[in-house]
């Protein structure tokens, strides 16, 4: 399936044309870029059937891994981003993930529970730089919270695609969790990680996050695949969260600008004409 991204200046939109440019581009980072077809475009070949193939007891290792990864990442990532203007060090984060996967490239699968919590630390540090450069206040504990969301953003399948908006429903899914954390880190001033509201919202992330972490496993599990080829792989890994990020922090700087409400509404009206400039190849 092709998408052809569809002529915007045939559409009215109440928003200034900056941002409706913005917003689509939001639309198809959120809604039509996946893991799969990143991990396509460096190793070659399709790696959905390559992930099929992933045994059970591979597939809940990368889970538990997952869910390490997230709360360690967490306590430690926003710490060491400044809060000053400018837009975001992109390249900064894809060359640190590219040397970490390249020194575990060569140990394959094995060396996922050790090189995982140092790229996901990574890729948190990038979410946050893209979070600063949209206008989020790092220094905010909302924001780490935000930015912890990304995570949930890249564990889409092919029928979340068919849904109204894959986005919106992964922001819904998190919004209980996300909303009594908030609540916690209002009264307490500060996150304890072992607090019941955050061991449910990492383990929420964590089941979503699991399944693009299953995904890098099993590019990872190929046995000719070595620290070359596992450079590639985290590189493709770092920038499909910073393309998720750009998407997500995009949408929450024109909800602010102009409103949720409206916003959505725009949105949605944006997937609709994706869909529509849809080609079967």
């Amino acid at each position: 399936m092709k998408v052809v991204e569809p002529d915007l200046s045939q559409i009215f939109s109440p928003l200034a044309p900056e941002d409706e440019q913005a917003l689509a581009e939001a639309v198809r980072l959120l809604e039509y870029t996946s893991m799969t077809a990143r991990l396509t475009h460096v190793l070659g070949k399709q790696i959905s059937s390559i992930g099929s193939l992933v045994p059970m007891r591979v597939r809940n290792i990368a889970n538990k891994a997952a869910a390490i990864a997230l709360k360690g990442a967490m306590k430690i990532a926003l710490k060491s981003l400044d809060q000053k203007p400018g837009s975001a060090n992109t390249l900064y984060h894809k060359t640190l993930a590219t040397a970490s996967g390249a020194a575990g490239g060569a140990l394959g699968i094995a060396a996922l529970p050790v090189e995982l919590p140092i790229s996901t630390t990574i890729i948190l540090r990038a979410i946050a730089d893209i979070a600063r450069s949209e206008g989020e206040n790092l220094k905010d504990p909302q924001t780490a919270l935000a930015c912890m969301e990304v995570f949930a953003l890249g564990g889409r399948s092919e029928v979340d695609n068919e849904m109204e908006s894959a986005y919106f429903t992964a922001r819904a899914f998190l919004a209980k969790s996300i909303s009594e954390a908030a609540k916690y880190l209002a009264s307490q001033g500060a996150a304890q990680e072992s607090a019941p509201v955050f061991v449910k919202l990492i383990t929420q992330i964590a089941a979503r996050f699991g399944v693009v972490v299953t995904q890098k496993a099993a590019a990872q599990a190929v046995p000719v695949l070595g620290a070359i080829a596992g450079a590639s792989i985290n590189y493709a890994f770092v920038d499909h969260f910073q393309g998720l990020a750009r998407g997500h922090f995009t949408v929450r700087r024109l909800e602010r600008k102009y409103s949720p409400e409206q916003i959505r509404m725009e949105y949605d009206r944006l997937v609709a004409v994706w869909r529509e400039n849809r080609e079967v190849e």
